[in-house]
């Protein structure tokens, strides 16, 4: 069964967000794991990549954007669709819905900020009622820029 991990981030910044999605992804694929990181769209795909190749600094982050070449041999792979195989080991889940193939996955990630914690508690309470094991982390002032 699919194991939910939530990261409640203390900053109110939705960039933090993003941030710590690069840093997660980056401690994944170091443990050999691919990582498929879902947002709600192309533009947002774009952004997420800008942002993969300046963050974490000092270290390269190998990934790509679903459908474009680099993608296809890079352990992170952006998308906002629903992906087409071989990254079922961790999503980053940036969205804001829960995706509907999430349950194929060994692990989802859901990154928290104060200023969305609504609805990261609405999304705790939906995997909750369907029985996915939970576990959450408060990383207090953990957060680097």
């Amino acid at each position: 069964m699919t194991r939910v991990d939530f990261y409640i981030l203390p900053d109110v910044d939705i960039e933090a967000r993003l941030r710590f999605a690069c840093r997660l992804a980056h401690k994944a694929i170091g443990t050999g794991q691919r990582v498929h990181v879902h947002v709600d769209d192309a533009a947002a795909s774009r952004d997420l990549d800008g942002l993969m190749w300046e963050y974490p600094e000092q270290q390269f982050l190998p990934h790509g954007i679903a459908g474009e070449p680099a993608a296809a041999r890079a352990p992170v792979v952006i998308d906002h669709r629903e992906p087409t195989g071989g990254h079922d080991e961790l999503l980053i889940n940036l969205s804001g819905s829960i995706p509907t193939f999430f349950g194929r996955f060994e692990r989802v990630a859901e990154i928290v900020v104060q200023k969305a914690r609504e609805a990261g508690r609405d999304r705790y309470k939906y995997y909750r009622d369907r029985g996915y094991p939970l576990f959450s982390h408060d990383l207090g002032q953990q957060e680097e820029r």
